[in-house]
């Protein structure tokens, strides 16, 4: 059985939308797709209903951005409710401030010379919840930068960068006890990325676990190869799964459906970890 957790869509910064994503699985042969958008449950629908007719087993899930002490991550949600009130209240709280936060991002890339619009960036965002990817692309669109990296430095709207704005953000613990609560199996995204300016902790991971932590995302293409061996063998220290997918974004990440995939074995642990949080909530 091939799985991947791990996909996005235009529902949030995926470039693919949610009912094309299981066609797209069954061609890269996949057996089980997730949908994990950033902070919406809003693709799950049309995702679920696509991935019947394809013939492929699909997961509900979500991103969730959250932190843990100042390090910023995002916690994958499996098997969620999405009639969770609590979940999606605070899913609604992330995005109209994610998109508060773009429109001060979009002032102050102005104030340091880019020539963009929040008009702009809504038009490329289409559907989806506005955020610094789409402003990313505006930059882009602009001459500012030659590329979406580029954006993400110091000099825009890379984390701290000068054109970067706060944002509200769930504690890990947090966002950990809203997917249990709403019968889901948290697990968490790519917590050692190089792409990342700080990495989990060894015993920031073990904290969440006592939180009701399900899994760590180990094989990624984030991930190099030394990391994914001592991230599979803290998973087994501390008795967690160990999950792996690719992170599909479409068009806007350079990784292929299916790149990393999980084991049958552990989508049915995780099965299982969703099970029992629905029993305790």
């Amino acid at each position: 059985m091939t799985i991947d957790l791990h996909t996005h869509s235009t529902a949030s910064d995926g470039t693919v939308p949610p009912a094309a994503i299981p066609a797209l699985a069954r061609e890269a042969g996949l057996e089980v797709v997730a949908l994990t958008d950033h902070d919406t449950l809003a693709g799950l629908a049309a995702a679920g209903r696509a991935a019947r007719e394809a013939g492929v087993e699909f997961v509900p899930g979500v991103e969730i951005s959250c932190r843990i002490d100042e390090v910023e991550v995002h916690l994958l949600g499996y098997f969620v409710d999405p009639g969770h009130r609590p979940l999606t209240d605070e899913l609604e709280l992330i995005r109209l401030d994610r998109s508060n936060r773009a429109v001060r991002m979009v002032h102050r890339c102005r104030e340091f010379g880019a020539d963009i619009t929040i008009e702009q960036v809504r038009a490329i965002a289409g559907t989806a919840a506005i955020g610094r990817p789409h402003v990313a692309a505006a930059l882009v669109a602009a001459g500012v930068v030659a590329q979406p990296a580029e954006a993400f430095t110091d000099r825009w709207i890379g984390d701290g960068g000068r054109a970067d704005v706060p944002k509200h953000v769930l504690t890990a613990e947090r966002a950990i006890g809203l997917v249990r609560a709403a019968g889901g199996a948290a697990v968490l995204a790519h917590p050692r990325s190089f792409k990342r300016r700080a990495e989990v902790t060894d015993a920031q991971f073990a904290e969440l676990v006592v939180a009701g932590l399900a899994g760590i995302e180990v094989d990624h293409p984030e991930h190099e190869p030394t990391v994914r061996s001592a991230l599979r063998h803290l998973a087994t220290e501390l008795g967690v799964l160990a999950t792996g997918s690719s992170d599909f974004h479409g068009d806007r990440k350079p990784v292929r459906l299916g790149e990393f995939t999980t084991p049958r074995e552990v989508l049915a642990a995780l099965r299982a970890a969703q099970v029992a949080a629905g029993s305790a909530a």
